[in-house]
């Protein structure tokens, strides 16, 4: 496709703090410093590979509140010539199990969500090391620099990632290493005001050293080993050492002449998959883009889908395949389940019948990389290993404890993957490569995957348009929340549906962030489209 005929309506109909940029390779993030780093390795020479680990290197250290060196990270690949999927997520320390949990704290129905006992074993660091061996070109540990760099100097904390650091600081100072770390002068850092972070800089080059092997072997691995054990917690030398990578095919499900691609279960990805085949049964450019009848469909659609997910997916042993989930006969059978005049809380189907950062980046040689990596909750399990500034994920919290439990294959257990919200996507039309996109936040990001396809495949716009239009969030039963921006018109055209309508003005976690780049045609020549989230402190960059 070429440049100069655009698949998109011009113009942005929405007020937006960005403005779409065009360039031959791209970076796209939620932190300046970020974007920068990835340029900076293809200035060297490097690919979009080296971008993205780069630029996810660098974001563990400036955006703390939503990753870090102790996150999990998913990726899907286009080389050039084939999309690869990469699950690099941890699994459960061998001591879990259902038992360990109510002995320690009760019939609950879930692990904790904060403390030693949220954390399952970190993956990013081994997702950047599988990248970069397999389709990286510049040394691993050249990759790690620009991280290492911003954290021993410093940086000064913008404004959005300031908001949650505070907000998240009261409940969390008492976690151990978290105070430490994370409240240098006792409290969270203002808007502005210097960061330095060298215990993080010391773990950057001692993982860039020994291409991830003191994270996963090494000194790494045993002072956050006998951290955790040192405050309760039974995660092991033998777990990390045990983790490894999958590479994975990317489902895939067509969608307006296009096919999105998700990494397989247990992630949510699907969801989007689900809620858009349901929504290929409507004939949803008919109707105004913010208008109350599309923004409805597209509401019962996302809580149909949801109502699957969360009954079925986990990552082994589900009742139900992804293709029976996604079969067209019975996405359209939950489609007849929608009432255009009213709101529904649905249930699950039988299929058998029928804290996140999210980046981007792209070469001139048309590999694109869609990459996530997260905390989970804001700073993860709120434990920070001090002397290497490892802040650790709480993904266990994913799990279910309750052996009746109708999602069995979600028990917790040892060495088991808890079910995970972060999900990189991308977009293929005819088996080429459209465009690679995330948007990040706990499970507004199938919602906001499908709520941002939809703008651009039904109503043509651009990515940067869909980026800035209001979004929704679908929550509990006819539960939802609506941003501030959206028409007043169309909120109270929802309530009379019956939908039960929260306004929200706070963006950063309720409804996402995401980056987009859109191959334009041949990347050497008409380049690519590239936008970021005006939700977060982003940027956009290409050369």
């Amino acid at each position: 496709m070429h440049a100069s005929s655009s698949p998109f309506t011009p113009g942005n109909p929405y007020d937006s703090r960005r403005v779409p940029v065009f360039a031959r390779n791209a970076v796209s993030t939620s932190h300046p410093l970020a974007a920068q780093a990835g340029l900076r390795m293809l200035w060297a020479g490097g690919n979009a590979v080296d971008a993205a680990i780069a630029a996810a290197a660098a974001m563990t250290i400036v955006e703390p509140v939503s990753n870090g060196l102790g996150s999990d990270a998913f990726c899907i690949l286009w080389d050039g010539k084939e999309l690869h999927g990469l699950n690099a997520s941890g699994r459960a320390p061998q001591g879990w199990a259902p038992e360990y949990f109510h002995q320690r704290y009760g019939r609950q129905d879930k692990p904790p969500r904060r403390g030693v006992d949220s954390i399952t074993v970190p993956g990013a660091v081994s997702a950047w090391v599988a990248l970069n061996e397999r389709f990286g070109k510049l040394p691993f540990d050249a990759l790690m620099e620009p991280a290492a760099e911003i954290a021993e100097r410093g940086y000064l904390v913008p404004p959005v990632v300031q908001q949650k650091w505070a907000a998240g600081a009261p409940e969390l100072q008492s976690q151990p290493g978290f105070r430490e770390s994370f409240l240098p002068r006792g409290r969270a850092p203002e808007v502005g005001e210097l960061f330095c972070f060298p215990a993080a800089a010391r773990a950057l080059r001692a993982i860039g050293a020994t291409r991830g092997k003191a994270f996963y072997e090494g000194e790494i691995a045993r002072a956050v080993t006998s951290f955790v054990q040192q405050h309760g917690g039974c995660l092991g030398m033998a777990d990390m050492a045990a983790h490894e990578v999958q590479w994975v095919q990317p489902l895939a499900k067509d969608y307006r002449g296009h096919t999105l691609h998700e990494i397989p279960p247990g992630g949510q990805g699907i969801a989007a998959q689900i809620a858009l085949g349901i929504l290929s049964n409507f004939d949803l450019a008919s109707l105004p883009v913010d208008g109350v009848a599309s923004q409805h469909l597209q509401i019962e659609a996302m809580k149909l889908a949801f109502a699957d997910i969360y009954r079925y997916v986990a990552d082994a042993d589900m009742e139900v395949t992804p293709a029976q989930m996604l079969d067209d006969a019975y996405l359209a059978s939950r489609a007849r389940l929608i009432d255009p005049r009213r709101a529904q809380d649905f249930k699950a189907g039988n299929p058998v019948r029928g804290g996140t950062i999210y980046l981007t980046a792209a070469d001139e040689n048309g590999m694109m990389v869609s990459f996530i990596q997260s905390n989970f909750s804001g700073f993860g399990s709120g434990v920070v290993e001090p002397t290497f500034g490892i802040s650790l994920q709480n993904r266990g919290h994913g799990f279910g404890t309750d052996p009746q439990h109708p999602n069995r294959a979600n028990l917790v257990g040892p060495g088991k993957r808890p079910f995970h919200t972060i999900i990189p996507a991308f977009l293929t039309r005819d088996g080429q490569p459209v465009m690679s996109f995330g948007v990040m936040g706990g499970n507004m990001q199938p919602q906001g995957h499908m709520q941002t396809v939809v703008r651009m495949l039904d109503y043509r716009q651009s990515p940067q348009a869909a980026c800035d239009a209001p979004r929704w969030r679908v929550n509990e039963g006819l539960a939802i929340n609506v941003e501030g921006g959206m028409d007043p018109t169309t909120i109270a055209g929802l309530q009379a549906l019956g939908h039960q309508v929260e306004v929200i003005h706070d963006p950063y976690q309720d409804f996402g962030a995401g980056q987009f780049i859109w191959r334009m045609g041949d990347p050497a020549v008409e380049g690519y489209q590239i936008a970021s989230d005006p939700r977060r402190d982003g940027l956009a960059a290409g050369y």
